[in-house]
């Protein structure tokens, strides 16, 4: 995920970090800063060396704490962005697991299910954030839901089909 700010007095901050590995690049004004930990850098400015910091991450929300100023990175999940992305997982869960609901319905749950739906719960929550409109966010819940579900139900009748 990468995402820019403006501010007044640094200029353009450019914030990227993965979405798997957590790997963070930070740079204003287009000069990388440098690493010191990993959350702590070093931004070289006319006014010497400061010490930077970022609190959160891209999931949480992202904050860089240059001395006593506080630069908000990206937005944190809204309420119902977080619901969503859980109700996905849950749903896996619930049914998964359940062997009366099995034998109307299959889908993998246990281990692979977890998984599955997990990763997918993940991926549901980045993109609803990276959406603007309420709207979207939910047609890409629907699309999420709906795909976790039918991953599940195929690699339910796999098994089945293998073991018969």
């Amino acid at each position: 995920m990468k995402t820019s700010v403006h501010h007044e007095r640094f200029g353009d901050i450019t914030y990227q970090e993965s979405a798997w590995s957590g790997k963070r690049e930070i740079s204003i004004g287009g000069v990388p800063l440098e690493k010191k930990t990993k959350k702590e850098y070093v931004y070289h400015g006319e006014n010497g060396m400061i010490n930077c910091r970022i609190k959160g991450n891209a999931v949480t929300g992202a904050t860089l704490l240059i001395g006593s100023e506080e630069i908000r990175l990206t937005p944190s999940p809204k309420w119902y962005e977080c619901v969503c992305s859980l109700l996905i997982f849950c749903f896996v869960l619930a049914w998964g697991n359940n062997p009366v609901l099995c034998n109307i319905f299959p889908i993998v749950g246990g281990a692979i299910g977890g998984g599955i739906s997990g990763g997918l719960a993940y991926a549901n929550l980045m993109v609803m954030k990276s959406t603007k409109r309420i709207a979207f966010k939910f047609l890409v819940w629907l699309g999420m839901f709906l795909g976790t579900v039918l991953i599940c139900y195929l690699i339910a009748l796999l098994i089945l089909t293998a073991f018969a």
